[in-house]
């Protein structure tokens, strides 16, 4: 008898689209499309990025992107699909958001010039006079510098919602209009100065925050045009022609001329290369391209020309890949960025009540409705969470372009939070502890020419000893001797045949212990043993972490004794021979024993305990199951960015604390004395604006935090 059993929700069929919403500006706009997104059928989930302002949405082959498109616009935020990751990113936004704040400051100049003489006493007709002249300049400024606040506010308003720009937009609209009818009638006050520096002061926020923006997406950029844009894609017929790399598709062969960038990965066919892979590997030493050698996108050839087929292009290159990890690093979705979202979800009716009770206390209290309106236009302003909203993101996005330039990649903010909690560290020990690239132990028994002859059979081979006996003599400054008739046979070896000495031969060696080769020079032989050193800088990141109170140890599959050797040089104790399960058995006993466990790890094998660990760290070297499953990667030979993570992880909770209390007690300081009628509308523009500001340079302490 057969049982079925109902398919759960991660067996089933998904599919990913991305899009851009340019109208992301806070935590209440990532928790509203989010949650919206969420709810709908045929969506497992949406996540908003707010560095880079794009929503991805998992969901059924079956929603096309016009009916997410339209979701997206239901929930009152226009949207489009998202541009390929090789596009380069454009600063419009920011531009545009520059010549507002431009007419904004122009504006704010001269009405707050023209009140000086309304400030010093000035009555009757001169009164009046500077009024109007003051209208002729705010109002077109309100216009044209507000359209970013107002466009957002009329667009969620016509789907029957609502966003922090609405008491805004309202707050300065009635602050403008209530000048105008003062204006008109003759009255005392008139409050252009207080509409056209709030708009200002705003305007100064979105700007520091879009500059942010580009700064985080700057590194992907920089990444990006390190990759060839196109390349010469030879033909069936023989012909050939040069391609974007947008429109390189696999299977193409693609000549790499000396000197050229490559533009899509792939497989070398024919010819050999020198490859300077320092951008991908962090390896100054320049690479050998041989038939079957892979290649990747941004490499460049340094030798000779040759010709590769491509296995993977545009989005699908290491290098795209890379670049969408350094995207994901601004993604907020830590405890203190849903803590903002509940906040900001209940700012727009909190705010609208509080006004509306202002205006119909001090009505009731026997205020005139001016006096009251101007009260009512003062709660509006002085409400607005825009320092509360910025309190967790731009922490975030900071400290992530911080931790790029430092060599570290977090994918998601939430990590980040983790991150700080670290008490303990676990270390695998093959590519994590040490390069998993094994490199001779002495070479100083070989003869230069002997050195030059293995050269010239090593740069030949793909195989792990070939390529870090090569490594080792390049970094000799050794020159490769000219060899002829180089051929390798698959498990036994590299021949040649060299000028004056004939036959030579880089060969496996069965008898000893270690990992070793064979160098047969003449009748020569030479036994090279190899060993896989420990990073750079693994004892000086392991003392780091002790001095944070981070106690760390070594997890490893491999046998006893090259763990236990490891570990001995940095002092660590060691658990060897532990297969995945039993890496997610110990890491469960650490838990239990109330540690939050950082670990460290690149393998296949270690996929399971990076993504059951507290928070995990990936070598950028790690296997492809590995860097998915971790929330951050290092790039390069040294591991001291993993102490350096955790240290900027620590600072930015802290300035994220910071900027919690610094938002929440300036709404519990200005809101009673706006209420009681102690605040006009340009003192109240003035201490909302600064409150944004405020939080905005804390956040930026952080730049150098990594």
């Amino acid at each position: 008898m057969t049982s079925f059993e109902p398919i759960s929700p991660d067996q089933r069929e998904w599919t990913e689209s991305r899009f851009t919403v340019p109208s992301i500006h806070c935590a209440g706009c990532i928790g509203k499309i989010e949650r919206g997104l969420g709810a709908v059928a045929g969506i497992d989930r949406a996540r908003v990025n707010f560095s880079t302002r794009r929503v991805l949405v998992r969901h059924e082959p079956a929603l096309s992107e016009g009916e997410l498109l339209a979701e997206l616009g239901n929930l009152g935020f226009e949207a489009q699909p998202s541009v390929s990751e090789l596009a380069l990113q454009d600063d419009t936004e920011t531009r545009l958001l520059l010549t507002a704040l431009a007419v904004a400051g122009f504006g704010m100049m001269n009405v707050m010039l023209l009140s000086v003489s309304v400030w010093s006493g000035a009555i009757g007709a001169t009164r009046d006079l500077f009024h109007w002249l003051s209208a002729l300049v705010a109002v077109p400024v309100v216009a044209y510098a507000g359209r970013p606040f107002f466009r957002s506010a009329v667009t969620v308003l016509r789907k029957g919602r609502t966003n922090m720009d609405v008491p805004i937009s309202i707050g300065v609209l009635l602050a403008t209009g209530l000048s105008i009818f003062e204006t008109a009638t003759g009255g005392p006050h008139a409050y252009f100065d207080g509409a056209v520096m709030l708009l200002f002061f705003l305007l100064s926020g979105r700007v520091l925050d879009a500059m942010m923006r580009d700064r985080a997406r700057a590194g992907i950029g920089a990444l990006l045009a390190r990759m060839g844009r196109e390349a010469t894609i030879v033909g069936t017929d023989g012909s050939s022609k040069r391609v974007q790399a947008e429109r390189i598709e696999p299977g193409m062969l693609m000549q790499v001329a000396a000197g050229e960038a490559l533009a899509a990965d792939g497989e070398v066919v024919s010819g050999k290369g020198l490859l300077d892979a320092s951008m991908l590997t962090g390896e100054s030493v320049p690479i050998s391209a041989v038939p079957g050698t892979t290649v990747y996108a941004g490499m460049v050839n340094l030798g000779q020309p040759f010709t590769a087929r491509v296995t993977a292009a545009a989005d699908d290159t290491a290098i795209a890949e890379i670049a969408r990890l350094m995207a994901e690093a601004g993604q907020p979705r830590s405890r203190y960025v849903r803590i903002a979202d509940r906040a900001s979800r209940l700012y727009a009716p909190a705010v609208h009540t509080l006004a509306l009770l202002s205006l119909i206390g001090w009505l009731m209290a026997g205020a005139g409705l001016h006096q009251a309106l101007l009260i009512a236009v003062a709660v509006l302003i002085i409400t607005c969470p825009c320092a509360l909203g910025l309190a967790v993101p731009v922490a975030h996005v900071v400290i992530a372009g911080a931790l790029m330039k430092g060599g570290v990649l977090v994918k998601d903010g939430s990590a980040l939070e983790r991150l700080a909690e670290v008490d303990y560290a676990v270390f695998d020990k093959t590519g994590t502890l040490t390069l998993g690239e094994p490199r001779p132990e002495v070479l100083d028994f070989l003869s230069t020419r002997e050195k030059a002859i293995a050269l010239g059979l090593a740069q030949s081979s793909r195989h792990p000893l070939s390529r870090g006996l090569a490594a080792a003599l390049r970094a000799e400054q050794i020159m490769a001797a000219p060899l002829e008739d180089i051929k390798e046979l698959s498990g036994e070896g590299i021949t040649g045949v060299a000028r004056d000495l004939g036959a030579v031969a880089l060969t496996r060696n069965d008898h000893a212990k270690r990992s070793s080769c064979e160098l047969r020079v003449g009748k020569a032989r030479h036994v090279i043993t190899f060993n896989d050193p420990v990073r750079p800088d693994a004892r000086a990141t392991i003392e780091i972490l002790s001095t944070m109170n981070i106690a760390a140890s070594v997890l490893s599959g491999d046998a006893a004794g090259p763990v236990a050797e490891v570990a001995g040089k940095l002092s660590l104790p060691c658990i060897a021979g532990v297969r995945p399960a039993g890496k997610l058995a110990c890491l469960e006993e650490l838990r239990v024993s109330g540690k939050k466990v950082l670990m460290v790890g690149d393998g296949l094998n270690d996929g399971p305990a990076l993504a059951a660990a507290h928070v995990s760290i990936a070598p950028a070297s790690a296997s492809d199951v590995s860097r998915q499953a971790a929330d951050a990667v290092f790039l390069g030979d040294s591991i001291l960015p993993v102490a350096r993570a955790v240290n900027a992880a620590r600072k930015t909770m802290r300035i994220v604390r910071q900027n919690f209390t610094l938002a929440v007690g300036y709404n519990i300081l200005a809101v009673p004395l706006a209420v009681a009628g102690f605040v006009t509308p340009l003192v109240a523009a003035l201490a909302m604006s600064l409150s944004s500001l405020i939080v905005v340079g804390n956040s930026l302490r952080l730049a150098r935090a990594a």
